[in-house]
């Protein structure tokens, strides 16, 4: 398209430079000389051979802008959405030809730093882009961004680093076969053995070496190996005949390259999932501080030919700032004011602790063998003194001797030890484990404590145990606390309970495995702060939570209601006796239900704040923060009656706007902010405020923790629309607390 307009803009376009969405739209300002024609563009191909394009361009329709205006004016209140579009597609055709575009962002080397996040996998800078209806007007909403890309380097090496392979010279086992393959599908790499740069997708991985592979030449008589055509044809002598070669091409006749003659192309996104340590190194390399960022982003501010101007200032939005619930702690300071949004655990208890009576300690690192005696007593003596328990002390010793075991015994130490607690009438209420100093093993642990053992397991890594810090031990007993039935108060008028939902994802290219549903809801009201959880496996990237509520026929009772929304209800009413008369939801429902009121909440995550004095800002921990609390003035969306706060860990905050879908409560805006703004400080895993309620955190992580259930049955299919299987049923005893923090 970039050649039809470089060619035709002058004689058959009338001048008028189009817009191209990528797909099947090309928008203009003002008409073109004709409304039918097929033009012709010839584009050189890598391997220097000439191809012919026939590109047919009709009119569709003329798009009105009197609308938009009218819209944005108040007289209209249909938000006419082609206009937004097509001036949506004008204000990125640019970039798009010059950058590589990902979803609504643009990435590129020019655009900031790259740098390597391990594993032959690097990043990239850009910038997320896109124009939506506000009450301020029509807005651009631009936010700097970054992105996980391929390394452009040769497979072989990818392999090396990717898998950390030593030994190329070995063949590859069925299982590193399997997931070199699963690395590699799709990627587009080029021959580096060629006189021009032709490229091609990778397709799969052969199952026998390079070196016992062969096909028929051209001639469809002769048969070759592969290593002795590349060393006629191209004079290469292969280093690593025993790895399996790259199939491009089709199944039926596949084309067999060598992974150490093919380097990635460079600029292709990595779709599948970071680990914990390329996280880490994406977050240290791309947070910015506020100034820095506002910076970044007035550099990208988009051109176009459309006589579009865009404000080189960013918008000014009046906003106020919610104060932070005080807390009332049963330490020396009887009130505690967090500031910026945190707060220490000094002199200060939780109020309403847990209680643990038999506990004991399982290390399977074989780095740190005999770490667990005198790790367990610095946690203990933590737990205490933060009043971790109501009444009862935290049991000095465990109530079981603590073994140490290699990472290949898990399954059995985990069973032994719960057969030996058992055999003494000691049921395990607390299960502390060091892990293996390999990762890998920390799903496996969570599948057999919470789906066959019963029992509450708190995990730690061994180097980050070792240490023996403090700041250590106090995240771990916050953890502690929560799940062994802990809580901080919040107090409200009428029995409420608040829902949280979520639907968890596989990662991209993952097509084996189903989509999570996660719902929690509280259970301590007046306290609001232990949350129940329950899962379900749903059907691959459905969004609706198809578990919700269901009617079920039995012979005997006829309509049966149920349900994950009905399941914790019923498990409220047992914990407190009574029926909720106010239900709050975070997040969009299909559900009704005539014995509470509702309130249905959804949040969504765009755009940054950044302050417009410095006496907003507060400088600690070398990280700037801003006021947490912040409620804008007026809505970044039109129709939209809530703006959340603006609370989060580290970096640039990126605000939370939450949309009210339905309120049968009657409740104004001020309290629902009061109260979504106190919520934010009730996390379990920190002394901080967070950015998003916590109900929607736990719903999070509750189908994060059930992705490990099955994780162990997922395979290398290739194939989708698979049966979605049920996850294993979580034991009752841990369910009633809160395993997932």
């Amino acid at each position: 398209m970039k050649q039809l307009i470089d060619v035709y803009e002058e004689s058959h376009l009338g001048r008028r430079c189009p817009a191209y969405d990528g797909r099947k739209s090309l928008y203009t300002a003002g008409p073109l000389p004709f409304e039918s024609k097929e033009l012709v563009i010839k584009l050189t191909e890598e391997d220097w051979r000439e191809r012919q394009f026939k590109v047919a361009i009709k009119l569709a329709s003329k798009p009105d802008l009197h609308y938009l205006r009218e819209f944005l004016s108040g007289r209209h209140f249909e938000c006419p959405q082609e206009a937004i579009q097509v001036l949506d597609v004008v204000l990125r055709a640019k970039p798009s030809q010059i950058y590589t575009e990902v979803g609504r962002s643009f990435f590129h080397t020019s655009l900031g730093p790259r740098g390597e996040l391990g594993n032959g996998i690097e990043y990239w800078c850009g910038y997320y882009q896109c124009l939506r209806p506000t009450q301020m007007g029509l807005s651009l909403i631009i936010d700097a961004s970054a992105r996980s890309f391929y390394e452009p380097i040769l497979v072989s090496e990818f392999v090396v680093k990717h898998f950390r392979l030593s030994n190329l010279s070995k063949p590859l086992s069925d299982q590193d076969r399997i997931k070199v393959k699963k690395a590699l599908m799709g990627v587009r790499v080029r021959l580096i053995c060629m006189n021009y740069a032709k490229t091609c997708k990778i397709i799969g991985v052969s199952r026998d070496p390079i070196s016992q592979l062969t096909f028929t030449l051209d001639d469809k008589r002769t048969n070759v190996s592969v290593v002795k055509y590349f060393r006629e044809e191209y004079n290469v002598v292969l280093k690593y005949p025993s790895l399996p070669a790259l199939q491009r091409g089709s199944e039926a006749r596949p084309v067999y390259l060598p992974m150490e003659l093919c380097s990635i192309v460079e600029g292709q996104r990595y779709t599948k999932k970071l680990n914990e340590q390329q996280v880490r190194s994406l977050l240290r390399a791309t947070c910015q501080r506020p100034n820095i960022r506002e910076g970044n982003i007035t550099k990208m501010l988009p051109v176009n030919k459309f006589g579009m101007d865009v404000c080189k200032e960013l918008a000014v939005i009046e906003a106020r700032v919610l104060n932070p619930p005080a807390y009332h702690d049963s330490g020396r300071d009887k009130i505690v004011n967090p500031s910026c949004g945190q707060w220490n655990m000094i002199n200060k208890k939780m109020v309403n602790g847990g209680k643990v009576d038999f506990w004991t300690c399982v290390n399977f690192s074989s780095g740190y063998w005999n770490m667990s005696k005198g790790f367990c007593a610095e946690l203990v003596k933590m737990c205490n003194s933060k009043g971790m328990v109501c009444c009862v002390v935290f049991c000095q010793t465990p109530s079981i001797a603590m073994p140490s075991a290699r990472a290949d015994r898990i399954d059995q130490t985990l069973m032994d030890v719960y057969k030996e607690s058992a055999g003494l009438n000691k049921p395990l209420q607390l299960l502390i484990i060091i892990l293996p100093d390999q990762t890998g093993s920390y799903g496996k642990i969570k599948r057999i404590c919470e789906t066959e053992l019963g029992i509450v397991s708190q995990c730690c890594k061994p180097v980050q145990a070792a240490k023996f810090s403090n700041q250590y031990f106090e995240n771990v007993a916050l953890k502690i606390n929560a799940k062994v039935g802990g809580r901080i108060p919040l107090v409200t008028d009428v029995p409420t309970i608040i829902f949280g939902a979520c639907v968890s994802h596989p990662p991209p290219g993952e097509d084996s495995s189903s989509s999570i549903a996660a719902v929690v809801a509280s259970m301590d009201w007046p306290e609001l702060t232990k949350y129940r959880g329950v899962v379900s496996a749903q059907t691959d990237r459905v969004e609706i939570i198809q578990d919700l509520y269901k009617q079920t026929k039995d012979p005997q009772k006829g309509l049966v209601e149920g349900g994950m929304v009905r399941e914790m209800l019923l498990a409220f009413y047992r914990s407190t006796k009574q029926k909720p008369s106010r239900i709050i939801f975070y997040r969009v429902v299909l559900v009704k239900d005539n014995s509470a009121k509702f309130c249905f909440m959804k949040w969504m995550r765009f755009g940054r704040l950044v302050p417009r004095y410095r006496k907003d800002i507060c400088l600690g921990l070398h990280l700037l923060w801003f006021k947490r609390g912040i409620i804008l003035a007026y809505s970044l969306l039109i129709a939209t009656k809530l703006i959340g706060v603006a609370t989060y860990y580290q970096g640039t905050s990126k605000p939370t706007h939450y949309h009210v879908l339905l309120d049968e409560n009657g409740f104004t805006a001020d309290i629902l902010q009061v109260l979504t703004n106190s919520l934010c400080y009730t996390y379990a895993r920190c002394t901080k405020s967070v950015s998003i309620v916590p109900p929607a955190y736990y719903a999070h992580l509750a189908a994060f923790r059930a992705r490990y259930y099955i994780e162990d049955e997922m395979w290398d299919s290739g194939s989708t629309g698979m049966e979605v299987r049920p996850l294993p049923s979580i034991k009752d005893n841990v369910k009633e607390v809160m395993f997932y923090v």
